[in-house]
């Protein structure tokens, strides 16, 4: 790792546990520039094998585990980050975005075991560096990722080692790409067997003289016995296509006891050999044997190239209590690397993902369930190294304010091999990042009142009555103000989250982008204000500089203000020139919509930096619809009655005299004229449609 001195810790004869008991001193601090003294094991593809084997054990004796990832990014532009505004399905579009386009580069597991006789939590914090390559020589699909050069930037500071990652990190299939592949090399192998029979049915057909001397002239030399599956086999080697098919011909014609059998090795290159068999009851047992070796070398390849996924599969196999921190980005990523495509709804992945980790606790939402917690990390961060510092107080040289409760103990163990794989893990790699997740769990129990002593190796954690009603309540993010139950996806308000924003009202929103780059929200809203009054907004959202979302007071607001609009759009007078809405409108290409066209921008696959170059990319086949459909005769109409001298109504102006005359010039039009001739036009369009 780049720069980065790293303790090693060497294993003893036999298994000996580094103690981190939270109750005792604490060791040296541990930070980007050293170890924390917490050993780590670090997993390759090179020793997967033997971690993965080691880790089944872990697992299953496991009371609760602790996970972590780091991610190659988080958000592909401004605009998809997460705002408090943003509906549910909103919410998960952008979350669902972030999980499809980056990589997991790290997955951090840590199994901790209650051990009753030193009153302590054992821990095995794993690290496991993961790269998606190319596995299957049949599989002719590249993988792409983005990288967010902030996210980067962060992971090169803590001394994340991407030359371990790039070179030795772990690939995998997906259960859907395993499958997949399954079916391909199905497919592959029953296309071969059609060419084959295919080359059979012609040389049957193709009989001619001279084929056997032609065979024997070219065949000398060629020829290497060896046994196959107990048989005197001949290796064909060196022969042309044209030349097997002689071979093929020349074995059903004149040698019953002779098979032509074509195996595939690991490299996926074809292996033919003629097979001496005696019998036809062995013959039929001889090509049944290749026929299920076939098979199982097929999927061999496949389970070979699962790779990392063989540590999700066992987690969701052992049923046990998972645990993260703001962990619903994590889960996002474990579903779209190594189940399958993402769903289409928040719901639908909420109850997709419980039937694979049923038992998922958040230790972000947990510190929002006690109200000593909530105390204690009172104006304090909610990062996951902010809690360890708060709530582990044994883990660092220093206390802020130190708990009032006995910390719970904690050790980290070792395995028994020997152990230049393990090194002192620090913040901000998965795996010591699952083992403060952990840590901070332990301690967040201690507060709720769980007794680990109380509890038998046969108990399951997550049905404690004092837990199990926090259990698979996770918050979306942040800033969303909600949690969400994974067991029935449904989404509720966070009773401890404390709003920056008024509650958003959908239904009372509009979207607004392609304004000039000038223009700041407390102008669109003072503008808004000037024409709709003061009250009339509720809040100006900025999601990037093209582009805010507005929440009117009221519901017909919204109509109201599409309408005039389209209206200021399509009149070529002073009227569009001096209305208060000119700020917002000035350059031609300011677009305003509901809130539901928000959501398509959204769930396009386009990826634009700028929302306005999204939305425009997206909206470009329909301008009408960007203009929320507004009929061009009830557009004409309203023109006609604003400047008709029976909506005029009298205004002031500059010298203190009045004018009601429609010979004035359309500057003396006030904006309530606007308003009102648009609430008459749309009365007007109503009554002959009716007719």
């Amino acid at each position: 790792m780049q720069g980065r001195l790293r303790r090693l810790f060497r294993a003893p004869p036999r298994r000996a546990p580094l103690s981190r008991a939270l109750s005792s001193s604490p060791p040296a601090k541990g930070g980007g520039d050293g170890g924390s003294g917490v050993a780590v094991k670090q997993v390759t593809r090179g020793n997967l094998a033997e971690a993965l084997e080691e880790l089944r054990g872990r697992v299953r004796d496991a009371t609760f585990v602790g996970i972590d990832l780091e991610m190659s990014g988080v958000t592909s532009a401004p605009w998809r980050d997460t705002f408090e505004l943003d509906r549910d399905d909103v919410r998960y579009l952008k979350l669902r975005d972030s999980a499809e386009r980056f990589a997991a580069l790290q997955l951090g597991v840590c199994p901790f075991r209650w051990d009753p006789a030193k009153s302590a939590f054992v821990a095995h914090p794993h690290n496991f560096f993961i790269f998606p390559r190319k596995e299957l020589l049949s599989d002719y699909s590249s993988h792409e990722f983005l990288c967010q050069t902030t996210s980067i930037d962060f992971l090169a500071k803590y001394q994340f080692d991407f030359n371990t990652c790039f070179r030795e990190g772990i690939s995998y299939l997906s259960r859907a790409q395993e499958e997949e592949a399954i079916q391909k090399l199905n497919l592959l192998h029953q296309e071969r067997m059609k060419n084959n029979f295919k080359k059979w049915r012609d040389l049957l057909v193709s009989k001619s003289d001279g084929h056997f001397s032609e065979y024997t002239k070219c065949a000398t030399g060629q020829f290497q016995t060896v046994f196959f599956k107990m048989r005197p086999a001949i290796m064909l080697n060196g022969f042309s296509s044209h030349q097997l098919k002689l071979i093929q011909q020349v074995l059903r014609k004149n040698f019953r006891d002779l098979v032509y059998v074509c195996t595939f090795g690991e490299d996926d290159t074809s292996e033919k050999r003629v097979v001496y068999s005696d019998t036809e009851d062995d013959k039929i047992m001889l090509m049944k044997d290749v026929q299920e070796g076939l098979l199982k070398n097929r999927e061999a390849r496949v389970k070979s190239a699962i790779g990392i996924r063989h540590v999700i599969d066992l987690l969701s196999s052992e049923r046990k209590l998972i645990v993260g921190h703001s962990c619903f980005l994590d889960i996002a990523q474990v579903y779209s690397k190594f189940i399958g495509p993402l769903p289409s709804s928040i719901k639908e992945f909420s109850l997709s993902i419980h039937k694979i980790f049923p038992h998922v606790a958040d230790t972000r939402h947990l510190m929002s369930v006690s109200q000593a917690v909530q105390k204690l990390m009172k104006q304090k961060s909610k990062s996951l190294s902010s809690a360890f510092s708060l709530l582990c107080p044994a883990s660092h040289s220093y206390v802020e304010k130190p708990s009032s409760l006995s910390p719970v103990r904690i050790e980290v163990e070792e395995d028994e091999t020997a152990s230049s794989c393990f090194i002192s893990g620090a913040k901000h790699e998965a795996g010591y990042d699952a083992y403060m997740t952990g840590c901070v769990f332990a301690q967040l129990c201690s507060y709720l009142d769980i007794k680990f002593e109380q509890l038998s190796p046969q108990d399951n954690l997550a049905k404690n009555n004092k837990l199990q009603k926090h259990v698979n309540l996770l918050s979306p993010c942040w800033n969303s103000g909600t949690v969400i139950d994974l067991s029935s996806g449904t989404e509720r308000p966070d009773p401890g989250y404390m709003r920056r924003y008024p509650a958003a009202v959908y239904d009372n929103i509009v979207l607004i982008w392609g304004f000039m780059s000038k223009v700041r929200p407390k102008e669109i809203k003072d503008c808004i204000c000037k024409v709709f009054g003061s009250g009339s907004i509720t809040s100006v959202f900025s999601i990037d500089s093209t582009a805010v979302l507005v929440q009117f007071k009221k519901q017909e607001s919204v109509n109201d203000f599409l309408d005039l609009k389209a209206v200021l759009e399509r009149t070529d007078s002073a009227i569009s020139m001096v209305h208060p809405l000119s700020t917002i409108l000035e350059g031609g290409q300011t677009r305003a919509v509901k809130y539901d066209t928000y959501r398509d921008i959204c769930s396009s696959s386009e990826s634009k930096y700028l929302f306005a170059d999204q939305a425009e990319a997206v909206c470009a086949t329909s301008k009408n619809q960007l203009q929320d459909n507004v009929d061009d005769n009830f557009t004409s109409g309203v023109h006609q009655s604003i400047l008709h001298d029976t909506v005029l109504t009298s205004v002031n102006k500059g010298d203190g005299t009045k004018s009601g005359s429609k010979n004035e010039d359309d500057a003396d039009i006030t904006c309530q004229n606007i308003l009102d001739a648009l609430h008459d036009g749309r009365t007007f369009l109503g009554r002959r449609m009716r007719s």
